[in-house]
């Protein structure tokens, strides 16, 4: 399955030294682009990390012209090696596709027999749900690490930092976990965990 936009363009950039990465910013600033489009302002690309710049690119620019445009520049600043990564696309394993319970059988009176599935134990984030979306404040950060880590893609993405409120972004975000693996709620965890330790940790405790 091909990799986003978003994290190739993540890929490439994080590639980068820091001198490399400055001279990205400041390329970008000032080549000329295609029509219909604006530079991003320089006060937002300085602060910006490699994450932060590729939700800059794709948010200004859409995904084609993102791509485009950051090969490009990569080519300008002598990256050529990035660029032609970024040309060349990616494989990516989705870690997020359901689970299917397979069936166990039995042999005791001499013939096959179907036994239902033991009910998993329920993983932190569902046993917690409510909780998390209550009281889950850095939202933003959460949806950075599971958009690098491929849990979520664009539009996943988009949609959820669409919402207005904090509880409204981690609802629409606890709508995908019938969807989910283990794996993508381990990766879930592991962000809460990064992104908001205490609140984890009280919720553990």
């Amino acid at each position: 399955m091909a990799k986003s936009a978003r994290q190739r363009l993540m890929d490439a950039l994080e590639n980068l030294h820091d001198g490399e990465l400055r001279k990205f910013k400041a390329k970008v600033a000032e080549i000329p682009l295609e029509e219909s489009h604006e530079h991003i302002p320089r006060g937002r690309l300085e602060k910006a990390d490699a994450v932060d710049l590729s939700r800059l690119l794709i948010s200004y620019y859409k995904q084609d012209y993102a791509l485009r445009l950051t090969a490009q520049v990569l080519e300008e600043i002598n990256c050529k090696d990035q660029a032609q990564k970024l040309r060349g696309g990616g494989e990516k394993t989705a870690c997020c596709n359901p689970q299917i319970p397979v069936p166990s059988t039995s042999t005791t009176s001499g013939r096959n027999e179907t036994q239902p599935p033991a009910p998993p134990e329920q993983h932190f984030i569902e046993r917690h749900r409510e909780a998390l979306i209550q009281r889950t404040a850095t939202v933003e950060g959460i949806l950075d690490v599971l958009l690098r880590d491929d849990v979520l893609d664009d539009e996943q993405y988009q949609k959820i930092s669409a919402k207005s409120t904090s509880q409204e972004k981690m609802r629409e975000l606890f709508r995908l976990l019938p969807s989910w693996n283990q794996a993508c709620k381990d990766k879930l965890y592991e962000a809460l965990k990064m992104k908001n330790k205490f609140l984890v940790a009280d919720l553990e405790g």
